[in-house]
C-alpha cells in the first residue's frame, strides 16, 4: 500500500482533518500516530497532549498513539536533540509493529522534523501499513539554519547552532546531533550526500560507498 503524504498549512485545514474520521475496512475508526517536533515532547498539555485530547474528542472511539521516545517525558525532549534518528526509526518501528491496535494499519501525523521522521518510519516499516502521512512543518528537503526555541530549550538550541555552522557534516556532529542528520548545506551537495547519515538516505541522495571511495572515477 502506498502511503499518501499531506503537507498541511494552517490551522483550519488541520482541524478540518482531525475531525475528519477515516474509516478501515472493518468500518472501524483507523488509529492515529503522532510524532512531536524539536524541543517538544509526547504529553505536553500544552502542545502534543492539547492536540492529543483535541483529536480524541473530536472522534470518538479512536485510538491516538503520541510516541514517546525513551522513558520519561524529559529524555523524550532531549533524544530530539542528541539520539541518532536512525535509532529512533527503528524503536518506533519496533514499537508499531508489536501494537495490536495497529496491525490493520494506521494514520501517521507528524509536526516540524516528527513529519520527515514518520517518514523515514514509512519508507522503511512498511507493517504495519501507514495509510495516510500528513506533514506540518515537516523539513523534507532539510534545513539550512536552525530557528530560535522557546523557553527552556533556548539555550540547547544556541548551542546546537554554534555547532552546526562550526561543523554539520563532521562525524561527531552527525552521530550526536539530530538537526545535523538533516542539515542540507545547499552550497556544499556533494558534502551534504557524502556525509548526511539520515536526510540523504530517506531521500535517496545518498552516495555509494564505491562513490566515496572513488570521487574521481566514472561508473557505467
Amino acid at each position: 500500500m502506498t502511503t499518501r503524504l499531506r503537507v498541511i498549512f494552517g490551522v483550519g485545514t488541520l482541524l478540518f482533518l482531525v475531525v475528519s474520521p477515516v474509516h478501515g475496512s472493518d468500518n472501524a475508526t483507523t488509529p492515529l500516530v503522532l510524532w512531536h517536533g524539536m524541543g517538544d515532547s509526547c504529553c505536553n498539555p500544552l502542545s502534543m497532549g492539547a492536540i492529543k485530547k483535541r483529536i480524541e474528542g473530536a472522534i470518538p472511539g479512536i485510538d491516538v498513539l503520541s510516541l514517546m521516545i525513551g522513558k520519561t517525558v524529559i529524555q523524550d525532549t532531549e533524544n530530539g536533540f542528541f539520539m541518532d534518528v536512525n535509532e529512533q526509526v527503528a524503536m518506533v518501528c519496533s514499537q508499531l509493529s508489536q501494537d495490536p491496535k495497529l496491525k490493520s494499519g494506521y494514520n501517521a501525523m507528524g509536526f516540524s522534523q516528527g513529519g520527515q521522521f514518520l517518514r523515514a518510519v514509512a519508507q522503511r516499516c512498511p507493517s504495519p501499513p501507514m495509510k495516510t502521512l500528513i506533514s506540518i512543518g515537516g523539513q523534507q528537503q532539510g534545513v539550512y539554519g536552525l530557528p530560535r526555541c522557546p523557553g527552556e530549550s533556548s539555550v540547547i538550541c544556541d548551542w546546537i547552532r554554534k555547532k552546526l555552522n562550526s561543523g554539520a557534516y563532521t562525524d561527531v556532529v552527525q552521530k550526536h546531533l539530530v538537526q545535523a542528520q538533516y542539515w542540507h548545506d545547499p552550497l556544499n551537495d556533494d558534502l551534504y550526500k557524502k556525509h548526511s547519515l539520515f536526510l540523504a538516505d530517506i531521500n535517496q541522495e545518498r552516495v555509494s560507498k564505491r562513490d566515496r571511495d572513488t570521487p574521481g572515477e566514472c561508473s557505467l
